[in-house]
């Protein structure tokens, strides 16, 4: 038996919807290239540009926006039109404007968790976006601290891990993110639960662990009292 000291919560798509806004922008985008290049091609070039960007950019709505720009300035050959840069910058701004929409036990989970351990929401991406969506999320009060990332690696986990005065041994990451929520925290000796949500980003995505003692998967969130109590009792 372990004696978990802190529980670490991913936000975007483990708490609450965000990819789901992505696509949508994403098919407002395809729509205003159509008559420049087909959705596939315009879906690769897009990903191109995000995988190329995210060093300069980070992760986050300002960096989807711009990758968006760049990639209609490429495949239209510098010819796009300055009403459809300025249709993607609205599109942008409404993504960062977009209410939260809690997934389901999101609450709860954080509550029951936060009852016995120490949680901290673990998140990556634009600052001020992250900010306002906890703020609008409701669920600020419950965490015991926040830290919003560049990037989520073993490196930066184990400084977080540190800073919390916790061993890595004796904490546990959940997210959606195979790539960013669990891989990096069993790297460095944590737990890691995988809360698959129906939308991934492909640059998030990773093959899970085979036989991992540490590694479990849960097809929701109402099901971490049980596993808290299995791992910690």
């Amino acid at each position: 038996m372990t004696t978990l000291s802190l529980i670490g919560f991913d936000a975007d798509d483990t708490l609450w919807q965000n990819e789901a806004f992505f696509r949508l922008t994403q098919q407002r985008f395809e729509t205003l290239l159509a008559d420049f290049a087909e959705p596939d091609h315009l879906h690769e070039r897009l990903l191109a540009a995000e995988r190329r960007n995210i060093g300069a950019y980070g992760f986050g709505v300002k960096g989807f926006v711009l990758s968006m720009i760049e990639t209609a300035i490429e495949v239209t050959e510098g010819r796009v039109p300055a009403a459809v840069i300025a249709e993607l910058v609205a599109a942008g701004r409404e993504m960062l404007a977009h209410p939260i929409e809690l997934l389901p036990h999101a609450r709860a989970a954080v509550e029951r968790a936060a009852e016995a351990h120490r949680v901290v929401l673990i998140t990556k991406g634009d600052l001020l976006d992250q900010e306002r969506k906890l703020a609008q999320s409701g669920l600020g009060d419950l965490f015991h601290g926040v830290e919003i990332v560049s990037d989520k690696t073993p490196e930066v986990y184990a400084r977080l891990f540190a800073r919390h005065g916790v061993a890595p041994e004796r904490a546990m990451m959940i997210g959606n993110s195979l790539k960013s929520d669990v891989l990096p925290v069993l790297a460095t000796g944590g737990f890691g639960v995988h809360v698959p949500h129906t939308l991934t980003w492909a640059l998030e995505r990773a093959d899970p662990p085979q036989g991992h003692a540490r590694f479990f998967a849960l097809p929701d969130l109402a099901g971490l009292s049980a596993l808290l109590a299995q791992i910690s009792p």
